[in-house]
């Protein structure tokens, strides 16, 4: 309990941190190459560097990404003062949020952190509760955005997404199930993600697996526990309501599934939690009731954020990408933003990113 709760200080330390980075002007030392350097590399015009630098609708697929492996190789840095200088306009993003994990957040800001300093863009950011919603979307909207960001569970909402479609101003639903199907999203396939992790408990011998769900609002969360379900019908194995817990993705809600799971003598080989919050609290009840993991208990999660490699032992998850997916879903937005500028709009994108099962040491085989 006392390293866990360390790591939760030390990751409550670096959301803060992130968020400051996020709300000051970069001051980095830029380096000495220029866009003409990038262009010469693979034998572009400095414009077409620009036009992938900002975003720009019209840039070929294939050439956005030659433009970036050599903008990568090279280690050019775009400087936005003399970008404005050059007349570009500057776009303005807002993120709204109310994701209980400070492991996820920070991941997620981390990436847009990195693509809005690589686009230029000004990030505003509104933190928000659960009743107050539409506020903080109007307060945002009054500061002239020109494009929102949705993390879940905000990317599940109809009502944001209506709402901000009302007002005419373009969004992108993050890592979440979008409720609009007509929008743009990025995500992975939550199904097939949890689907494979229990597939790979039952390789390991495991038979008798409990399930911690997630937050009932979270889309994503029906989609993880119907792979899970799927992965024991397919197997032949019965699921026990009893071995089924609701969490809430925070560490507190994981802390309460895992006290039931665990505090009898009629434990459970394995514990899937939907997120690593929760798998990490489970850990934690493990340790404090002195069950080895995973020589009495398999743990695993998902979303391999920070915490995961944190704890002891490092946490067997599923990898979603979040930092990627928050680097692509503000490119894809400042696209949007820009063909818009040009009175068009994108076909409607609802575009899925690979998971990956990540093996660490709180999974082993139930012989051992």
């Amino acid at each position: 309990m006392r390293l866990t709760a360390k790591c939760d200080v030390a990751l409550q330390q670096s959301f803060d941190q992130t968020i400051r980075l996020m709300k000051k002007t970069s001051r980095r030392t830029r380096n000495q190459m220029t866009m003409h350097d990038v262009a010469k590399l693979i034998g572009v015009s400095p414009m077409t560097v620009s036009r992938v630098l900002s975003a720009h609708p019209t840039v070929k697929k294939e050439t956005r990404e030659h433009v970036e492996q050599a903008i990568k190789k090279l280690g050019y840095a775009p400087n936005p003062a003399a970008r404005r200088l050059a007349g570009a306009k500057a776009v303005r993003i807002g993120l709204v949020y109310n994701n209980p994990s400070v492991a996820y957040l920070n991941e997620l800001l981390l990436g847009i952190l990195d693509a809005s300093d690589r686009l230029g863009c000004q990030i505003v950011l509104e933190k928000c509760g659960a009743r107050n919603v539409r506020q903080a979307i109007e307060k945002i909207l009054a500061d002239g955005l020109d494009g929102v960001m949705l993390p879940p569970p905000l990317s599940d909402s109809r009502q944001i997404i209506e709402l901000l479609r009302s007002k005419n101003i373009p969004s992108i639903a993050i890592a979440g199930s979008p409720a609009d199907a007509a929008g743009l999203s990025i995500g992975v396939d939550n199904f097939e993600a949890a689907r494979s992790m229990t597939k790979y408990l039952i390789a390991l011998g495991h038979r008798d697996i409990a399930f911690i769900r997630g937050a009932p609002n979270q889309l994503a969360s029906a989609q993880r526990y119907a792979g899970f379900c799927a992965a024991l019908a397919e197997a032949g194995i019965e699921l026990q309501p009893a071995r089924i817990k609701q969490g809430n993705f925070t560490y507190k809600s994981g802390l309460a599934a895992a006290e039931k799971l665990l505090a009898t003598d009629n434990r459970p080989s394995a514990i899937f939690a939907s997120n690593d919050d929760m798998a990490a609290a489970t850990i934690a009840t493990a340790h404090r009731l002195h069950l080895d993991v995973p020589t009495a208990l398999t743990v695993v999660g998902f979303d391999d954020t920070l915490l995961a490699t944190t704890i002891w032992p490092p946490l067997t998850t599923i990898k979603q990408p979040i930092a990627t997916m928050a680097k692509k879903a503000m490119e894809l937005l400042v696209q949007e933003i820009r063909l818009r500028a040009t009175g068009k709009t994108s076909e409607p994108l609802q575009q899925i990113s690979k998971f990956s099962l990540i093996k660490r040491e709180s999974s082993a085989s139930q012989s051992c």
